[in-house]
């Protein structure tokens, strides 16, 4: 076989620089923030067109200005939240206002004063039966600044006199600011099916349908879209097809996007060696991604299932176990003591342990470490109706029935034993597979989350926060992202993860690892937590 010549080995490497952009960042601009990269996306946009529809069921649209790659869901509690530059999530306030901004700026002039846009807004939420409160609080004038900064980092809207941020003024006498308008870049932000779709719940099963496509799709877009897909995420004919082609699979995601998969009994994730398509990181920096570290680490010594393995050598698969009520507000608070008042750690959380493991269990949840307990999708949940769900021609597929601890009829059940040690001790035999995220995510577990902000949680506790918890009539359809994502997949109500159980999952094992405290350059006052791998 003759090897690739060196143009061979250029152009892929062009094409796979300009795929992983459009996967990591859906909207670039020609003067963006990507600006140098754009020129590949132009170069090559027929074949990453013909790529993104044939493997992902996405559509690319690529103009002289812009490129737009219009994605699809994944179902209910599978969205990728949109933040504020703090970290602060959006909420549905914010999410309506920008849908809002939108509905006016696809028929606004090419250039409007800030004063304009606001008028047109308040006008179009009084026509939705919504209020919008455009002087007076604080809190409402953060939570529209909020929404036209993102409009701003899309390039919906270009600041050429003054700043959006004028809409915050204090006083109430709003600064002034010029703004130009992309009217095209704003016709195609929103991508969900909206005509097709009764509410906003029937929109989030609707937008995850993947059509012709069927299993084959959702698959592929669940790999490069989640930080880990575990065989319960899927049904009876996505199981089939993920087990029969998963090495193949492997290699056209490596030879595609550079992705190098783990492969494992409770399911696959796929990695970035180059660590740049994550937008979140465990082991990280800050307060919450080191808590978040030491808490799965004790969670997954603490939980280690007896005798796990894969059924078809005798074992029990096990891909969550349930963890007990009080165990992580245990552990939390022996983490403050030994590492926490000694550190760095902000004093915030420290003073706010409700906060503290909010946001820890919020980020373990969103890189799928943990999860709320209830029903998952190979027991009917997000599946749209008439899709097809079980496997081709009757074939036997892997039984996840009892696997997930906190999924219908179990806690108990068949598969959902015993999971800690008859003493109570961690166990540190490191039996059984479990999936490996080396790099501490997947290749793209964010991707219309915000850009790099996305990822960063510590300044949440003094970002503010947006008024109405409740999700409004007007809010951005998918509730995460622009591409009916779904909305926030941890607690899209606003509230916290108290109202449920929590279940530990499978990948959690790559991170029941020792874990030191050494003295670092960068924290001379305090301690640092470091992770090796046994």
């Amino acid at each position: 076989m003759a090897l690739p010549s060196t143009h061979d080995v250029a152009l892929a490497a062009e094409r796979r620089a300009a795929a992983r952009l459009l996967l990591a960042y859906p909207v670039v601009t020609a003067t963006g923030p990507h600006a140098d990269t754009f020129p590949l996306v132009r170069r090559h946009a027929d074949w990453l067109a013909q790529r993104f529809q044939q493997v992902l069921g996405y559509r690319l649209l690529v103009e002289s200005s812009y490129a737009r790659l219009f994605k699809a869901g994944l179902g209910p509690g599978s969205g990728h939240r949109l933040e504020r530059s703090t970290g602060t999530p959006f909420t549905p306030r914010t999410y309506a206002c920008l849908a809002l901004f939108l509905s006016v700026l696809v028929t606004a002039p090419e250039q409007l004063l800030l004063s304009r846009l606001l008028a047109d807004v308040r006008a179009a939420a009084v026509d939705a039966g919504l209020e919008i409160e455009t002087t007076g609080r604080q809190a409402e004038k953060r939570t529209l600044v909020a929404a036209l900064r993102q409009l701003v980092a899309w390039g919906v809207l270009a600041e050429t006199d003054g700043s959006v941020d004028a809409a915050a003024d204090a006083d109430d006498r709003a600064g002034e600011a010029l703004l130009t308008v992309d009217r095209e870049i704003a016709r195609a932000i929103v991508a969900g099916p909206l005509a097709q779709s009764r509410d906003g719940a029937d929109l989030v099963v609707r937008a995850a349908d993947p059509g012709f496509g069927g299993p084959r799709t959702y698959v592929r877009r669940r790999l490069v879209e989640t930080p880990a897909v575990y065989l319960d995420d899927l049904t009876d004919a996505e199981r089939e097809w993920l087990r029969t082609r998963q090495r193949r699979e492997a290699q056209a995601f490596s030879e595609l996007l550079g992705l190098e998969a783990e492969i494992r009994a409770e399911g696959v994730v796929l990695t970035d060696p180059e660590d740049e398509l994550t937008d979140l990181r465990v082991p990280g920096t800050g307060t919450v991604a080191q808590a978040a570290l030491l808490l799965v680490s004790r969670l997954a010594e603490r939980l280690r299932p007896a005798d796990p393995g894969h059924q078809a050598t005798g074992g029990r698969l096990v891909i969550g176990v349930p963890v007990p009520a009080g165990l992580v507000e245990e552990i939390l608070a022996e983490l403050v003591e030994e590492y926490g008042r000694r550190a760095t750690w902000q004093r915030g959380y420290l003073d706010d342990p409700a906060a503290l493991r909010a946001d820890t269990v919020d980020l373990l949840i969103r890189m799928r470490l943990l999860a709320l307990a209830g029903p998952v999708r190979a027991e009917g949940l997000g599946v749209p109706e008439g899709y097809g769900t079980e496997s081709a021609d009757g074939r036997a597929v892997t039984d996840v029935s009892g696997v997930r601890a906190g999924s219908t009829g179990l806690d108990g059940g068949p598969g959902g034993a015993s999971t800690t040690a008859s003493d109570g001790s961690a166990r540190s035999d490191g039996s059984g597979p479990a999936l490996v995220l080396p790099g501490g995510g997947n290749a793209n577990d964010g991707p219309d989350s915000g850009g790099p902000d996305s990822a960063r949680h510590d300044d949440a506790r003094t970002g503010g926060s947006d008024p109405d918890p409740a999700r409004p009539d007007g809010s951005l359809p998918g509730g995460g992202s622009p591409d009916g994502g779904g909305p926030d997949s941890v607690h899209p109500d606003g509230g916290g993860h108290d109202r449920t159980g929590l279940v530990l999952l499978a990948a959690a094992a790559r991170y029941a690892t020792a874990v030191t405290v050494r003295k670092a350059a960068a924290f001379p006052h305090g301690t640092a937590v470091k992770q090796e791998q046994r």
